[in-house]
């Protein structure tokens, strides 16, 4: 093994024993979805993007009603 390799080894394993071991949860179990506010706010956002592929396949967001430039806009400077 290479240098990096144990070193990150021996960084985990030192990790483990101060933490204890990883815990997974279990894997059967379905995933609870919980809706937030954050969540909320984050698909009203995206509601203002329609996703457009080009002709090689590349998938990219378009603004749908383009406000202009805005104070966070950086690339007007």
């Amino acid at each position: 093994m290479g240098r990096r390799l144990e070193g990150f080894q021996h960084v985990t394993e030192r990790l483990q024993y101060v933490f204890g071991p990883a815990t997974h949860g279990d894997t059967d179990s379905p995933v609870v979805h919980r809706h937030d506010d954050f969540e909320t706010a984050s698909e009203e956002d995206l509601k203002n993007f329609d996703v457009e592929t080009d002709s090689q396949g590349h998938h990219y967001a378009v603004r749908n009603n383009d406000p202009g430039p805005t104070s966070t806009d950086y690339s007007m400077k």
